[in-house]
């Protein structure tokens, strides 16, 4: 469970250990598939945040990670569409599962929070676990074969 914080109250030794998490640990998968996908032309899509785009306070510890792991995505979309090779990522917003329901469990989101976060949303809903696997399952597609380097937020418009 990563810490609902405000920046000033995020130590070094909190933020590094969650970087390495989040950038090693997407690098560290995606950058091996390169040579399959360099003779497959295929695709890697990246579920990061919909944070990246609108910043929600307190949630930076988290975003922080998800921006970089988008910066390696619009590097390798850059680099290795000259072979093929697709680079997405989605951004999910809040949604029923993940980290709202831990959130809610461990009691960092209250019900009021949770009413406020919905208030935010255009479509005052959280999304869900189909919502984020649609958006996935269309940017890895061939249906999606002229979409690269793209950041599709799938988060009900909490972005606009």
């Amino acid at each position: 469970l990563i810490p609902q914080r405000h920046l000033s109250r995020i130590s070094p030794d909190q933020l590094t250990p969650q970087m390495t998490e989040e950038i090693a640990g997407f690098f560290n998968v995606a950058q091996p598939t390169l040579p399959h996908l360099r003779r497959s032309r295929g695709s890697i899509v990246a579920v990061t945040t919909a944070a990246t785009r609108r910043f929600p306070v307190r949630d930076g510890l988290s975003a922080a990670g998800k921006g970089a792991v988008e910066q390696l995505c619009w590097g390798l979309a850059a680099e290795e569409g000259r072979f093929g090779i697709r680079v997405n990522c989605v951004g999910p917003g809040m949604t029923t599962a993940g980290m709202a329901q831990d959130l809610t469990a461990s009691g960092d989101l209250a019900e009021a929070d949770f009413a406020a976060a919905t208030a935010n949303i255009p479509l005052r809903r959280f999304g869900d676990a189909a919502d984020i696997a649609e958006a996935v399952c269309f940017l890895a597609s061939s249906r999606a074969g002229y979409i690269s380097g793209q950041h599709l937020a799938v988060d009900g418009g909490y972005g606009v």
